[in-house]
């Protein structure tokens, strides 16, 4: 769900429900549980929608803490710290598509760039 809601950049509990739905269908209660959680935790924080009753969920920066923390402890116990390793391997599970690709590229341009840069 954190996932989810990472790449929409926020939403209603209703837009993960139906965005989440065809990989893994909840009541929506269970999502307003879920969602209660991961605030509780300070992954998740909410503010009121533009219109009417509904909150906007989204996630915090300590949610990409999180997630920078999980895949550093992957790649150092399943990939011997070997980043390329990590990413050959995504690759090779689910190939990325054409868009995909512009978008690596482009991380990949920036990267470069960001160590050409003088410190």
């Amino acid at each position: 769900m954190l996932a989810c809601l990472d790449r929409l950049g926020g939403a209603t509990a209703r837009e993960l429900r139906e965005t989440m739905g065809s990989y893994r269908p909840m009541a929506h209660g269970s999502v307003m549980t879920l969602l209660k959680r991961l605030e509780t935790r300070g992954l998740v924080g909410h503010r009121k929608a533009s219109s009417g009753k509904a909150f906007v969920f989204h996630p915090t920066d300590e949610a990409r803490r999180t997630y920078a923390d999980v895949l550093g402890r992957l790649r150092e116990r399943v990939f011997g710290g070997d980043a390329v390793a990590l990413m050959a391997s995504l690759f090779d599970a689910a190939p990325p598509d054409a868009d995909q690709i512009v978008e690596l590229q482009a991380l990949i341009d920036r990267l470069r760039a960001e160590g050409e840069e003088p410190s």
